[in-house]
């Protein structure tokens, strides 16, 4: 009994806190649907029925497209309990062999998260259609098309969200003050600048605002609605018949088809209530929207409507003519802190979907930014913060009109939930293993009704719609382009990798000068010796004595537990002292700073080479060509193979007296490397610690001893090597080819953050490998 109503407070308490991030473009849609509705050649249409009608189109879109479609059944399409669509796109990834990436291993279906709740699926047998699309790299490649062009769509509707609901919220004003529209305008710049150059900041001292300011909004429009349905005509109530939709395109015609494009406004910010699931759960975003927000919305639009019916000249400035005159201020007042708790939330979506993009291979490398004291998964990109707030501004400024603006949003919002619907059906027969009758029922039902929608919203192009179109192109293009370059580019690697005949046939010391110290050379490959090492070899034939191939990958799953993240292996036999690590992290996982990196790679090693001397794998590594790969836990309880203690000798800026390896660097070089340090001190802490192996009875000496020289390169020095890559298509590719990745893809490189300052790489640490890639 106790358990139940802990659950019941949880749902309780996490819907009331939903309300502040998941529901604000939702609950705003109000301002501007029967202002965009009633424009152009419906504007002749005014009577009763016709006011009727349009209410009922709004009631029953809400009702099978917001209620039904998202709240049944796609918040049920979680990744983790993750939702969006990026999330979509991983369970297909991971359910079918849909990723072009080649970069997946056996080990990551290993991970406890992988499969979730569709675990018992996974060894069922693979149905026709499916092993088809898998077969087919157009498939697959068509699929992530459509994923790119709905995350596009979440971009561009990054955009266009605070120029319409902040210009909307104070359209009021043009109504009830005798401000022209020109001040308005600069009012609302002024505000979306502000709410951009605090991002940086963060909302964590304000969030909890958030939740009570919509709540207040909604009981507030809900409240109006019921003071017009009971003041200007009670009968209003009949129009939730569908009897009206059918007059009212009766008596409209064509321009009751394109009215749509203003219908469809009441849904804008449906998708976002999906795109924010991880926040909350699918039973408390369910309970907050059908008992509290789906009641207020459908009075509000009811009493604007009892209005309308009896006042068809306030059709342009509908909302704010239907508030009795004694509580229009306050109402001004809450619209335009709904309208800016809207807008942070989906600016908030906006990094976040872009974050995820970047982290499965289709967007540049940019700056992610995450605080201690933020909530967990805020984050914010600088360079995607402003790139948005100059295209909200050029949008709000260009328009003028709200309208025009509106309708380039609701072409993107049907288009971003018609690409969802067309995923759906490959979620119900891949993922839940539903017989392909109930995918084909589920696009042919809503689909059929988001069709019409979007055929009406794709003619009001020439209105504003167009602006759409460019911007969904434009960063479709920049997804695609990347994901198409990173992808030749892996191939190319893979490609080019060296085979370990040769590395072998070296010897122990690989035929090259070895130095004290620890080499971690970073690459993209989870298989082989990368061509950067020896073309590192090739022009400086020497190298440290150890040597760790460090991989980062993403998963397509939301988050890789932290004691799975770390996977070890070996490279040739014990005397290589050649290691292989792999970082996996989850597309939602935020990197932290990563100060304790080279402690946790030291830990995770040792862990492993113990492991392997316990009998892992039941294989003979001393035989191994390249060995088993094993998840190790990195854990903070420094103690179960090496001991770790504070480097006095380091503190006090002393030579390192304590290790036995002599360090072969010059005085002078010693003397500017501590002078270096002074000024980073999150480097100095990083090498403030020192290793030694526990005392402890070994069954082999030889584990003793390959820890000793683990410990001894790390306090010795620790080197990243990272490619720098110069990217050009074969002289005997197509034009287009050429075009895309000498002209696209390099300019993106060039202007993209480099892959040290995404890694974290102390720069005194930093070596690059100049590398050609002939795509």
């Amino acid at each position: 009994m106790a358990d139940r109503r802990n659950r019941c407070n949880q749902v309780l308490l996490l819907a009331y806190q939903s309300f502040g991030l998941v529901f604000g473009d939702l609950s705003i849609s109000p301002l501007y649907v029967y202002k965009c509705t009633f424009y152009g050649g419906l504007r002749h249409h005014q009577t009763e029925d016709t006011i009727f009608g349009a209410f009922s189109l709004i009631f029953w879109t809400i009702t099978l497209l917001s209620l039904v479609k998202y709240m049944v059944f796609v918040l049920s399409a979680d990744d983790n309990g993750e939702g969006g669509i990026f999330a979509l796109y991983a369970l297909l990834c991971r359910h079918a062999r849909f990723s072009l990436l080649p970069n997946q291993q056996a080990a990551d279906e290993e991970i406890s998260t992988y499969y979730g709740s569709g675990d018992a699926t996974r060894n069922l047998p693979s149905s026709a259609f499916k092993s088809l699309i898998e077969r087919n790299k157009r498939s697959k490649t068509a699929l992530l098309i459509l994923v790119l062009v709905g995350t596009s769509m979440v971009i561009t509707i990054g955009v266009l969200t605070p120029a319409i609901s902040v210009s909307s919220s104070i359209d009021g004003l043009v109504a009830k003050t005798s401000l022209n529209h020109s001040t308005v305008v600069m009012i609302a710049c002024a505000l979306l600048v502000g709410l951009f150059v605090l991002q940086h900041r963060g909302t964590n001292k304000v969030a909890f605002l958030f939740a009570p300011i919509m709540i207040l909004w909604l009981l507030s429009i809900a409240t109006v609605g019921v003071y017009n349905i009971v003041t200007w005509n009670p009968s209003v109530y009949k129009a939730l018949s569908p009897y009206y939709i059918y007059v009212f395109f009766r008596d409209t015609g064509v321009d009751g088809w394109l009215s749509l494009g203003g219908i469809l406004l009441c849904i804008t910010g449906t998708e976002a209530i999906f795109a924010e699931l991880g926040q909350f759960t699918a039973t408390s975003i369910r309970f907050a929207f059908c008992c509290f927000v789906y009641p207020c919305l459908v009075l509000q639009y009811m009493g604007q409507a009892a209005f309308l019916s009896k006042n068809f000249s306030a059709l342009p400035t509908s909302f704010y003519d239907s508030i009795p005159d004694p509580f229009f201020w306050p109402v001004l007042m809450m619209a335009m802190l709904a309208a800016m708790v809207a807008s942070q939330a989906v600016i908030f979506a906006t990094f976040s979907i872009v974050k995820q993009c970047y982290a499965l291979g289709c967007f540049p490398r940019v700056k992610i930014v995450h605080k201690p004291r933020w909530v967990l998964g805020q984050i914010y990109i600088p360079e995607i913060n402003w790139v948005v707030m100059i295209l909200t501004l050029t949008v709000t400024i260009f328009f003028q009109d709200t309208r025009h603006i509106a309708f380039a949003f609701g072409l993107a919002c049907m288009t971003l939930a018609f690409v969802t619907t067309w995923l759906m059906p490959l979620i119900i027969n891949f993922v839940w293993n539903r017989n392909i009758v109930f995918s084909v029922l589920f696009i042919l039902f809503f689909g059929t009704i988001e069709l019409v929608f979007f055929a009406s919203a794709l003619a009001k192009i020439p209105k504003g719609g167009w602006i759409t179109l460019l911007l969904s192109l434009f960063f479709t293009c920049i997804t695609y382009v990347w994901h198409y370059g990173s992808r030749k580019k892996y191939l190319c690697d893979q490609h080019n990798k060296v085979p370990m005949k040769s590395i072998l046939s070296l010897g122990p010391s690989l035929g090259i000068i070895k130095v004290p110290g620890m080499g971690l050379i970073y690459t993209e490959l989870a298989s082989g010796v990368p061509a950067t090492f020896t073309h590192f070899l090739i022009n400086l034939p020497a190298f440290y004595q150890v040597v760790v191939f460090v991989c980062c990958k993403t998963v397509p799953i939301p988050y890789v537990p932290q004691k799975e993240r770390y996977l070890i292996g070996r490279i040739g036999p014990k005397t290589y002292r050649m290691y292989r690590c792999i970082i996996r992290a989850g597309y939602k996982d935020v990197n932290k700073d990563g100060d304790d990196f080279e402690d946790e790679l030291v830990m995770s090693i040792a862990e492993f080479i113990q492991l392997e001397s316990e009998g892992y794998g039941g294989s003979n590594t001393d035989r191994s060509i390249d060995g088993r790969l094993a998840v190790v836990k990195a854990s903070n309880k420094f103690g179960t193979r090496l001991s770790r203690s504070i480097s006095e000798a380091n503190i006090a800026g002393s030579s390192r007296s304590q290790t036995t390896v002599t360090n072969s660097k010059s005085p002078v070089l010693l003397r500017l490397r501590a002078e270096y340090e002074q000024e980073l001190p999150r480097l100095s802490m990083r090498r403030m610690f020192q290793f030694r192996p526990m005392d402890t009875k070994f069954r082999q000496p030889q584990v003793k001893e390959e820890l000793f020289d683990l410990v001894n390169a790390k306090d010795a020095e620790v080197a990243y090597i990272v490619g720098h890559g110069h990217v050009k298509a074969k002289r005997n590719s197509v034009f287009v080819k050429r075009l895309v990745v000498n002209v696209a893809y390099s300019f993106l490189r060039k202007n993209c953050r480099s892959p040290a300052v995404m890694l974290n790489i102390p720069h005194i640490c930093l070596i690059k490998v100049g590398m050609n890639y002939y795509l």
